[in-house]
């Protein structure tokens, strides 16, 4: 999909994203302790840990969604606290973990809000937003749903038209809480690769999952949040391990080499 004008210009060499020393709290608890991090566009983080360990609240503070000190999270270079919503929302996008439906409306049109952000107020949607629509819509496996009711796609179909709201909106920095909620194993790899894809063209890909194997074959990075605040950053191959599985989920992890590649498996 064509990229968007860019937005005010960044530092140079900046990564799209970072975090400095940043706390993740939920009333009097803090879930994620002094996290730095820092996501380079062609990279992609894959997020794991057990329940109520952050994950989901960590994306959410990330996308500016939750209250951070000024300089805690940088996007492009420049403070959150400094990027007007409307502008940040062309740079990066959030596909939270449940998204709703509580209107009836057409596929396309519920795939044209990941546009919103690109047109100006007062105007409607051009023949080029309709385009990068149709176009995200082909690349989950929607082609020919444009005009089916939201609310009649299984939950699977709706997670994919999600998706592909998120790839409408054609940021530099993705955000995905368990993209992969809801779909086959065949879809699970699909949404995956699109996003890899995403990565490999110069985004930034940030995304949660629970499943080691999946984000050992498509990240480069992992982040692990364990239940005490806790956390370890690396690239797959140093920080994906059984031990690492095994203290993070408080079960045993074995890994075995199939068909070129490392496989995780509980014992």
């Amino acid at each position: 999909m064509p990229a968007e004008a860019a937005a005010p210009r960044a530092q140079a060499n900046a990564p799209l994203l970072e975090c400095r020393a940043l706390d993740v709290c939920v009333e009097s608890r803090t879930l994620v302790r002094g996290l730095n991090l820092k996501v380079g566009g062609g990279s992609m983080l894959a997020i794991l840990g057990p329940n109520g360990s952050g994950k989901s609240l960590s994306l959410h503070t990330l996308a500016g969604l939750r209250a951070t000190k000024a300089r805690e999270v940088l996007i492009l270079g420049r403070s959150l606290t400094a990027w007007r919503r409307s502008t940040l929302a062309r740079e990066l996008a959030l596909l939270p973990q449940n998204v709703e439906d509580p209107f009836p409306a057409s596929v396309i049109e519920t795939v044209l809000l990941g546009r919103h952000p690109h047109i100006p107020r007062w105007q409607w949607e051009s023949a080029r937003d309709l385009a990068i629509a149709s176009e995200a819509l082909a690349a989950v496996g929607l082609a020919g749903y444009e005009q089916r009711d939201i609310l009649t796609l299984s939950g699977g179909e709706r997670r994919r038209a999600a998706l592909a709201a998120v790839l409408a909106q054609t940021p530099r920095i993705f955000l995905l809480d368990e993209p992969t909620n809801q779909l086959d194993p065949n879809h699970q790899l699909e949404a995956l690769q699109l996003l890899r894809e995403r990565a490999d063209a110069g985004a930034a890909v940030i995304v949660t999952l629970h499943d080691p194997n999946l984000a050992a074959r498509f990240a480069d990075d992992a982040l692990l949040i364990g239940r005490n605040g806790d956390w370890q950053c690396g690239t797959v191959a140093d920080v994906l391990t059984a031990q690492h599985l095994s203290t993070l989920y408080d079960t045993r992890f074995e890994s075995a080499e199939i068909g070129g590649r490392r496989v995780f498996f509980q014992a």
